[in-house]
């Protein structure tokens, strides 16, 4: 409830002054340590099994100068020199630990960092180490230590939902920017994150402002706010817009808050936009942020067009017993056509034929027209659950997402690419608001983020959201994070209908 700025005052002046508090609380310093031991187990295994596939027991290899060393003593080394470079990578930074896909990409880069400067040095000191060996390491020892960064991240998650491994929030702001972020890191309570309290600086707290943590508003100086800090015994103090302090008072708050261990923490007023895109450049000691264009470079399009093309063809030819199993079933049905094709828009707005496997009857469109005019669904997708018009084979292709397999096709083709927004009907288009138009920056896809996030359930205006943050802040480790999370949603038929 929000607090009584009197009694909140008095409790301010009256707050502790001690300083020289330690950072961090058990928890931020054992974390870090647990995953070091997973690390330090996974690079292990990785090494030592790889010694024991390649060679099947001891082995060893000459040095220059004819020193013998054994195989035992590299995966040693190895080992040891792969949790270093971990470490200088910052791959267990409690900042990243348990969310977002940071973690993982830190991992990855310290490896490959390692793995191309072992390299180097192999060959630079005349080092013999057979590439079977290495080439089973490396892949194991990445597989290995993302299985155990994935089983800590889920026993941190489920920590932190039962109100551990969470750290103190004080939010200081205007009241739509605090009211925001609280409620947007109440939403996410495995980011480790927990609002205790808020600041108003300059405001009076109105009914519209209300949130379910202490606010307080007659703070004018930063010793008001450090005050508060110390009542609440808050670990990290977010800013955002709608403050009243010059950006002086920002700075020394900083160093106030510095000398009792406590994070200070910059929310912009910008949302669903990642770090890729964001850039920041110090001038005359103000630091600018910049905001780049949300396209693909040609080495990225490249990229993303390459996984494209093999992982769809080698995908056709997996699948094709499937396909043409499917393709009879839909046959027999009613002896209509196997494929539904069908004008969407896609990349820069242009048109193009998206292939389904046919799921509803032949005249579908005609009987579409009649349940919107009988009070079917008025949004800009017309989605409802019990469709009269889907066959018995129509439900179950339709169910396990197997009716899109086609779609396959159009990747090829580069129509589509295996994930991005959802390609929309040109009706459909004609009824988006101006900004809904940033879908087309890039190719829509089979799948997206919004697909495994409720697919049907989702309401429209979210799901335009999802597909945003898409468009915004796309990357190849997205593209695979989505492509997973769509295998987990198709088989428990998430919003599928």
């Amino acid at each position: 409830m929000i607090g009584s700025p009197g009694d909140e005052s008095t409790a301010l002046r009256m707050g502790s002054t001690a300083r020289g508090r330690v950072l961090g609380r058990p928890w931020e310093r054992g974390l870090p340590l647990l995953v070091l031991i997973v690390d330090v187990v996974a690079v292990l295994l990785a090494t030592f099994v790889s010694a024991q596939l390649r060679f099947g027991g001891p082995r060893r290899t000459t040095l220059p100068g004819a020193e013998v060393i054994d195989y035992s003593v590299i995966s040693l080394a190895l080992s040891a020199a792969w949790v270093l470079a971990l470490t200088i990578q910052g791959s267990r930074d409690i900042r990243i630990l348990g969310v977002g896909s940071e973690e993982y990409k830190r991992v990855l880069q310290g490896t490959l960092y390692l793995f191309g400067t072992v390299a180097i040095l192999a060959y630079a000191a005349g080092l013999e180490v057979a590439r079977g060996y290495v080439g089973l390491a490396l892949p194991l020892g990445v597989l290995l230590l993302l299985l155990g960064r994935f089983l800590v991240r889920g026993w941190v998650a489920r920590q932190r939902h039962h109100g551990r491994f969470r750290r103190r929030l004080l939010l200081v702001g205007g009241p739509k920017a605090v009211r925001h972020i609280f409620q947007t890191l109440d939403s996410e309570a495995g980011a480790g994150y927990a609002p205790v309290a808020a600041a108003l600086p300059g405001y009076k707290t109105r009914r519209e402002d209300y949130l379910p943590i202490p606010v307080s508003t007659d703070l004018d100086t930063v010793e008001d706010v450090v005050a508060l800090v110390e009542v609440r015994d808050v670990e990290a103090v977010v800013i955002t817009s709608g403050h009243s302090f010059v950006p002086g008072d920002v700075r020394r708050l900083g160093w106030e808050l510095q000398e009792r261990g406590v994070s200070l923490i910059m929310a912009p007023a910008l949302v669903d936009v990642a770090g890729p895109r964001l850039h920041t450049q110090p001038l005359a000691g103000l630091p600018l942020i910049h905001l780049s264009t949300p396209r693909l470079s040609e080495g990225k399009a490249f990229a993303k067009r390459a996984f494209d093309v093999v992982a769809s063809g080698l995908g056709l030819i997996a699948i094709s017993p499937l396909l043409i199993a499917v393709a009879i079933a839909v046959k027999a049905t009613d002896g209509g056509p196997v494929l539904f094709r069908q004008e969407r828009i896609g990349l820069g707005g242009r048109p193009f034929t998206m292939l389904k496997f046919r799921s509803m009857v032949v005249d579908a469109e005609e009987i579409r027209q009649r349940l919107v005019s009988d009070g079917g669904d008025a949004d800009v997708l017309f989605k409802m659950k019990d469709d009269p018009r889907i066959t018995r084979v129509g439900k179950l292709i339709r169910r396990t997402s197997i009716d899109e397999l086609p779609q396959l096709v159009n990747v090829l083709r580069g129509d589509m690419s295996l994930v991005g927004p959802r390609p929309h009907l040109p009706h459909e288009v004609e009824a988006y608001e101006q900004y809904v138009h940033r879908r087309f920056l890039v190719q829509p896809g089979i799948t997206g983020l919004w697909q495994v996030s409720g697919r049907s359930d989702l309401p429209w205006e979210e799901a335009v959201r999802l597909d945003l943050y898409y468009v915004e802040n796309w990357s190849i480790l997205g593209d695979l994070v989505i492509l997973g999370r769509t295998v987990k949603a198709v088989v428990a038929a998430d919003g599928a209908y």
